[in-house]
């Protein structure tokens, strides 16, 4: 008797550890910049694995460094990825909050961190939206008026 009351609190103990590693996350944040791509991949399990450009500033050498960070969309999660391909046919950048799991498992997807929710950044200082993809044209007609500058009328004493 005794040693099955042992068998049963292993079994649960095992069980709940492998259920909370397959399920469970350690850590949670957000990232924000261009959603790249997004595509519907898998065998058997099918997860939406995209990738999000993170940054791009300019270095003292004249190049850019942009990282690429990958990312997985369960196929449940159908909002989250209607927001992703509006920021990509946009243009917009997206804001993701997502988990990271434990371990990549096969019908988890093929990263480590699953988005939870999208959100599409509206226009904002330094930030141009786009209409359907297309890139408004800056110059309007107020833009192309000449501008007069007053003189500079101050004496100079030497």
């Amino acid at each position: 008797m005794r040693k099955w009351t042992f068998l049963i609190i292993f079994l649960a103990l095992l069980l709940g550890i492998l259920y909370y590693i397959s399920f469970g996350s350690y850590s949670e944040g957000r990232r924000a910049g261009f959603v790249l791509k997004l595509s519907k991949k898998g065998y058997v399990f099918k997860t939406y694995e995209g990738e999000l450009r993170i940054g791009g500033l300019y270095d003292g050498e004249g190049t850019m460094n942009a990282t690429e960070w990958a990312f997985s969309v369960a196929s449940n999660n159908q909002e989250a990825i209607k927001k992703l391909e509006e920021a990509i046919a946009t243009g917009q950048r997206a804001s993701l909050t997502y988990e990271e799991k434990f371990f990549v498992l096969p019908w988890n997807g093929d990263t480590k961190f699953f988005i939870t929710d999208v959100e599409v950044l509206r226009s904002g200082p330094g930030i141009m939206p786009y209409q359907n993809g297309v890139v408004p044209n800056p110059a309007t007609p107020e833009d192309t008026t000449p501008r007069q500058t007053p003189a500079d009328t101050t004496a100079v004493t030497l």
